[in-house]
């Protein structure tokens, strides 16, 4: 005892010695004002450090980094500094000793200055910290999965013993900051439960957030995306934490979220607007290309005509220092700004043509849909593309990066694909799902068409593999034994081979399967029956019934979807008002919150159905909606601006004939008028032949009408006027005074059906369908067809529609049965 009391102050002295001079090594770090200085300590005092001062010497290395912007940071210069390599030695000598907020902290800090994961510094510390991870608490354990989805570690061994700690213990979580980094990183491998379970908590937690916290709200957002479920409610109030920050996002921010919402189809019209103008207001402040670009691909699609000009000078400018990804970005986004500068689009392509080499499979194909897209042609540059697409296509071997070769390669001027490449192809197919057994089909019907067209003969190797592509596309729906699993494969196919070979046997699958439907998928089963154009009583008796019986579990977000095939097949299910009852009223707290676009379509859909809600009719009809209306339809594509303002004109129509009591008025004159072009009213050679039998059935030309337009601007193909005997009277003979709605002001060889009959007179509207009008599988009317019928009985004539599988048939297959068809259809039975 004695002899410890006299050690005591000789070490104690020994400890004032050490060369830390009097101010501990921390407090001496946190008053260095740049690298130099952390590494002039680290090299003074490298001896003596501990696994503390090791931790927060990189710390303050990363720290420093951070207040940079992009343009100055030096991280490969504090990589290669000699006391970078002191910390790393350092680190690994003390890891041991180090705790696990430290171990995982330094592994963080090490990866962010670009060390590789197979760096052995990186090894040691995932494999200490794999170690310990059963202790982790939620913070570090958040963390440490960052690391290894940093290195793509996302199905990894390690990354499914972190999904079950989360599992085992995801009630006791309570931070969601980092319940959303864990989220994020364990997304890839967890079950569709799991993920359930994941998305009720972050629920639960939700309002115990900060409501600064961006990153939070956009990594909840980015795993809805991992995991392909767009739930609205969690949607929703994400959003509302973006718009309240709104100010504080940077650009790189409000990408990321743009990108992430164009994934999830989530639309929020307030994001869009308010975005536009917070990166509106950055465009004077960038003068870097990585900045540009970003904005140009954020801001360009959403952009007005003064703004896209701006954009695109600035990237005249900058083109020349773009790099390949730059340019590709820039491409893309022009292609979906519809852009035609050529000029730019000239620029940009040559970028790609200098870095055609670096891109992989899947970006080629980008290029060369924008380059069809916005009709660049350069002769060189396909070459060169279809060298490389072949080039890829010889080595590989996986299915997906083959298909999307061969779609690429198909989309070329010279779309021919010879027979080693049909073999390749043929053998890939046992092992495709349906989308790529899509693409296949898509891109050797292509090549048949191609070789049809330029080398007059097809190829009995691509025939054989259309066949095999039936095969195994019918195959694959037979042996389909999960709803989830086949929504995931059919809900993007489109085209002809889909619609012609596999599309009767995916509703057939769809029908085995209909109990799977649920409050979650319920949405997207029937935007596809939609689509399809096939009516399956059975399967839309089940939505109808699940949306019955979970209203509340379902988002009024989702309504538009499930009202939608109901609309456009024409059908009513068992319990049609309660159905529709329902899902009106559960729309009704969110009239003020809903897209203007989404309001216009629901009251379309209903409209086509025979509802007509007040309180949705009173939403859209005002001004502030409409103003709100035109805010919109300045942010989107053409194509979808110009079917956004027919629905609408759709909609004022049927309020104003079918609910005048609702006292809507009539506002789409100035509209109709402009698309109905001078050339209306002529007649195909078909509608010429028509005409002429009508008129030898009625009495001669003057007793039939072509192409009238009524009052609310519905077309009909002829028109005839019979008395109250039947017999058809002649246009002229009777007093006739045109009935023209307020402001109309129409071309001289249009006329308005509407005139004043004589007492008893009957107008008759004949109306010659096409296909278009009915479901594909039975002769059932659609929806928009049954609605003009309705409306032009309303407008007074008794409507005759003739449908192709009649007028066509072989029955029907001479002029003189044609001509008795039609004086049956006008007159009835017993007139000739």
């Amino acid at each position: 005892m004695l002899c410890l009391r006299a050690i005591r102050p000789f070490s104690w002295r020994v400890f004032h010695f050490r060369p830390f001079s009097f101010e501990p090594f921390i407090s001496q770090m946190n008053n260095c004002t740049d690298e130099e200085q952390i590494f002039g300590l680290i090299e003074k005092n490298k001896s003596l450090l501990s696994e503390k001062q090791v931790g927060c010497a990189l710390s303050m290395l990363w720290q420093f980094q951070k207040q940079k912007t992009s343009s100055v940071k030096n991280v490969d210069c504090i990589r290669n500094h000699p006391q970078f390599l002191t910390l790393r030695n350092l680190a690994t000598t003390k890891m041991g000793f180090m705790s696990d907020s430290t171990l995982v902290n330094v592994l963080y800090i090490i990866q962010q200055f670009g060390i590789e994961a197979h760096d052995s510094l990186v090894e040691a510390l995932v494999t200490e910290a794999w170690r310990r991870l059963e202790r982790f608490d939620i913070s570090v354990l958040s963390k440490f999965s960052s690391c290894l989805a940093d290195q793509h570690l996302y199905y990894s061994p390690l990354m499914g013993k972190i999904a079950d700690i989360v599992n085992r213990n995801l009630e006791n979580i309570q931070d969601l900051r980092s319940l959303s980094v864990l989220m994020v990183s364990i997304s890839s491998l967890i079950s569709q439960h799991f993920q359930e379970k994941l998305v009720n908590k972050a629920e639960l937690l939700f309002d115990t957030m900060d409501s600064s916290q961006v990153n939070t709200a956009r990594r909840i957002v980015q795993f809805l995306r991992n995991i392909k479920y767009s739930y609205y409610p969690l949607l929703e109030r994400c959003n509302k934490v973006f718009l309240s920050n709104m100010n504080h996002l940077d650009l790189d921010s409000i990408s990321k979220i743009l990108s992430l919402y164009h994934s999830l189809q989530f639309h929020s019209f307030e994001f869009i607007l308010m975005t536009k103008k917070r990166l509106t207001e950055m465009i004077p402040l960038f003068d870097h290309p990585a900045s540009c670009v970003k904005l140009f691909v954020a801001l360009g699609p959403m952009a007005g005509p003064e703004e896209k000009k701006q954009l695109k000078s600035t990237m005249l400018l900058m083109s020349e220092e773009l790099t390949g990804q730059q340019a590709l970005a820039v491409m893309g986004a022009m292609e979906e700004m519809e852009s035609r500068n050529s000029r730019l689009i000239k620029k940009i392509t040559s970028i790609l043509h200098k870095h055609l080499d670096n891109y992989k499979p899947v970006e080629l194909l980008r290029i060369t849909q924008a380059l069809i897209f916005l009709h660049f042609q350069s002769k060189e540059l396909f070459v060169k593309l279809r060298e490389l697409l072949l080039s890829y296509l010889k080595a590989s071997v996986i299915p997906s990066e083959i298909s999307i070769l061969v779609y690429a390669l198909s989309m070329l001027p010279s779309a021919h694909l010879d027979e080693v490449r049909m073999s390749q192809i043929e053998a890939v197919l046992p092992q495709c799902d349906l989308h790529d057994l899509n693409i296949f089909a898509t891109s050797v019907l292509r090549c048949i068409q191609y070789d049809h067209m330029y080398m007059d003969n097809i190829p009995g190797k691509q025939l054989k593999v259309l066949q095999k592509l039936d095969h195994y596309g019918h195959q694959r729906l037979q042996e389909c034994k999960s709803l989830n699993l086949l929504w995931e494969e059919v809900k993007s196919l489109k085209g002809d081979w889909f619609a012609d070979s596999l599309l009767e046997e995916t509703v057939v699958t769809l029908q085995r399967l209909m109990d799977e439907i649920n409050y979650i998928n319920v949405a997207g089963i029937a935007s596809f029956i939609s689509r399809t154009n096939i009516l399956s009583t059975s399967v839309l008796d089940k939505i109808a019934s699940v949306v019955l019986q979970q209203i509340e579990k379902i988002h009024p977000f989702a309504i538009l979807a499930i009202i939608l095939p109901f609309s456009t097949l024409n059908y009513d299910p068992p319990q049609r008002d309660e159905f529709f009852g329902t899902c009106i009223q559960h729309l009704n707290s969110y009239l003020s919150v809903l897209d203007p676009l989404v309001l216009v379509f629901l009251g379309y859909s209903l409209a086509t159905l025979g509802y007509f809600p007040e309180d949705l009719l009173k939403a859209i009809f005002n001004i502030k909606f409409l103003a709100r209306l035109d805010s919109q339809l300045e942010l989107i594509c053409s194509s979808l601006n110009m079917k956004v303002q027919f629905r609408l004109m759709e909609l004022n129509r049927a309020v104003c004939l079918e609910c005048p009591e609702y006292q809507i008025p009539w506002f789409h004159d100035r509209f109709c008028q402009q698309h109905y072009n001078k050339d209306f009213g002529s007649m195909n050679g078909a509608q010429q032949q028509i005409y002429k039998m009508l008129a030898e059935v009625l009495g001669g030309i003057n007793f039939v009408k072509a192409s009238v337009l009524t009052p609310y601007y519905y077309t009909i193909d002829f028109e005839c006027i019979l008395d109250k005997r039947r017999n058809p009277l002649p246009y002229g003979s009777h007093n006739t005074t045109l009935e023209k709605l307020p402001k109309i002001h129409l071309e001289s060889n249009t006329q308005i059906a509407g005139s004043r009959l004589p007492p008893g007179a009957e107008k008759i509207a004949l109306e010659f369908l096409d296909s278009r009008a009915f479901c594909r599988n039975i002769p059932h009317l659609k929806g928009k067809s049954a609605m003009k019928k309705r409306h032009l009985e309303i407008l007074g004539y008794h409507v005759i529609q003739i449908p192709p599988f009649e007028w066509n048939s072989m029955a029907l297959s001479t002029k003189a049965a044609r001509m008795d068809y039609l004086r049956e259809r006008i007159f009835g039975e017993g007139k000739s």
